[in-house]
């Protein structure tokens, strides 16, 4: 029988990746470099080191820090070999350090390099020795250079000062090695720091440090990072049948999708069976990228907290009609009703909805929705009720339609669309005031405060997975947004009011 992979070539760009601006690459260097000693690089692996050794107008990196966060076997140690043999004999770095969370990994990174170097003439005879001893395993050049390895500790890499330092097994690299390593750098003048990794799980090891480096990635400013992420982002138990948005764990494309080694130097009857013999969870995490990431608990990384303060207004309100919303966790653990409109400024008005001055319509579970939204529609006649049938409140879109609630969904497309556009009404740009207002309620505020952002449909998207709170209000008072601008207008002022009574 024929496999279902055969054939297939893994994707040579990352589902998630972000790299700073530059004005040239010393990328080409290193991949020409590589190919002298005999190793030649997959199409991805010329292009992230291209992104990652990017320059600026003085010639230092754009990129201070690196991250390749890709499933095993796929090729990632290749890529700091190229970048350990350019840093020894093209860019005149003094000391690069090679860490590892074990010993044997750091040692076979040894044995690799120098098997490189030996077979290379040109190169080896630059070298005034091999260090071979237990735990000081190193490359020193005549000229003084030296790439040494070593293994992680909070005493490992102390003493030491480096241009370059690698971590590789940053799944589980913690705070007390990277205070150890990171210090070395302190009187570079052109540093660079590299984390390479599979993807994590909290519950088997210590991710706090890369999984800082993630959220900083998705952020709104990652800085002078380049971040690249070979993963699929899986359908979870609330998607419906139609589900777009996510992807099928059993789908060969989603192998191709996470592995650009696959059908290069990853075999596809290797992979088939990991898949027989791993359990689904093991195999999702190990050959499709999907990590247990560590929550960091940072805040504000999409809209500031300067910025969204500065559009509270208790007093605001929305003229009628207006346009209500509902969300709820992946869990379904919480739901949260929104309301938008404009208000008599022509400014858009959104805030949680609530029966009274003391119970928010943000409450544990989800059986109290389908009703809440009815006494909602039938009391107020708004212009619409938007869903998210994509997402884990779409299981309420049959009960809702039966209890006589019409809904209006957003496609894909849509929902990106309607995230940029809220992120877009809360942050001034170029001059342009916000012209979103709310009304500083703590658990839209909470939302607000914890939410990242995720790639989808080209554009970007509310990551409610990758969340360290729940982000349902902030869900129900963008899709509020959506359907106003949608099916919304605005009663001339003489026979409009604020719409006040929703409390």
């Amino acid at each position: 029988m024929t496999s279902p992979l055969a054939g297939l070539v893994g994707e040579q760009r990352p589902r998630l990746w972000t790299a700073p601006p530059r004005i040239s690459s010393a990328g080409q260097e290193a991949v020409e470099l590589a190919a002298t000693a005999g190793l030649i690089l997959d199409p991805w692996e010329a292009w992230v080191l291209d992104e990652s050794l990017g320059e600026r107008a003085d010639g230092t990196w754009a990129a201070s820090s690196v991250a390749v966060v890709v499933p095993r076997q796929n090729g990632k140690g290749s890529i700091l070999e190229a970048r350990e043999l350019a840093g020894l004999f093209l860019f005149g770095e003094k000391t690069i350090i090679h860490s590892a969370h074990e010993f044997k990994t750091s040692k076979e990174a040894f044995l690799r390099i120098r098997g490189l170097i030996e077979r290379t003439p040109d190169l080896a005879k630059r070298v005034a020795r091999f260090a071979l001893s237990h735990g000081e395993e190193g490359v020193h050049l005549k000229d003084g250079r030296r790439l040494l390895f070593a293994t992680r500790s909070s005493g490992g890499g102390r003493g030491f000062s480096g241009d370059v330092v690698i971590l590789d097994e940053a799944y589980n690299l913690t705070d007390a090695g990277m205070a150890a390593l990171i210090p070395t750098l302190g009187t570079a003048e052109n540093p660079q720091t590299w984390y390479t990794t599979s993807s994590p799980d909290k519950n088997l090891a210590p991710c706090e440090v890369i999984s800082r480096v993630r959220e900083r990635a998705l952020g709104d400013n990652p800085g002078r990072l380049a971040y690249f992420e070979w993963s699929i982002d899986p359908h979870t138990d609330f998607c419906p049948a139609d589900c777009d948005e996510h992807d099928d764990v059993d789908d060969p494309e989603s192998v191709r999708r996470a592995n650009p080694g696959l059908g290069i130097r990853l075999n596809p009857e290797s992979v088939e069976n990991e898949q027989a013999m791993l359990s689904p969870t093991d195999f999702a995490r190990e050959r499709l990228g999907v990590g247990n990431w560590h929550s960091t608990g940072r805040s504000w990384l999409v809209i500031s907290q300067e910025h969204w303060e500065a559009i509270a207004d208790l007093d605001s309100d929305p003229l009628d009609p207006v346009c209500f919303a509902l969300a709820c966790t992946p869990d379904l653990s919480y739901g949260c009703i929104a309301v938008a409109g404009a208000r008599e400024d022509g400014l858009l008005h959104t805030e949680i909805t609530s029966a009274d001055e003391e119970q928010l319509d943000h409450r544990p579970g989800i059986g109290w929705m389908v009703e809440r939204a009815k006494h909602l529609q039938d009391t107020w006649g708004p212009c619409a009720f938007v869903v998210d049938r994509g997402g884990p409140a779409g299981a309420l879109i049959p009960r809702l339609e039966e209890a006589g609630v019409e809904t209006l969904s957003p496609s894909t497309r849509e929902y990106a669309g309607a995230c940029m556009t809220y992120y877009s009404g809360a942050v001034p740009r170029e001059g342009n005031p916000p012209i979103l207002r709310h009304r500083d309620q703590a658990p839209l505020n909470a939302a607000v405060a914890g939410v990242t952002w995720r790639d989808l449909a080209d554009l970007k998207a509310w990551n409610r997975r990758g969340a360290v709170t729940d982000i349902s209000p902030l869900e129900a008072s963008t899709l509020a947004v959506w359907g106003y601008s949608k099916k919304g207008h605005i009663v001339p002022q003489e026979t409009s009011a604020p719409w006040v009574m929703y409390r």
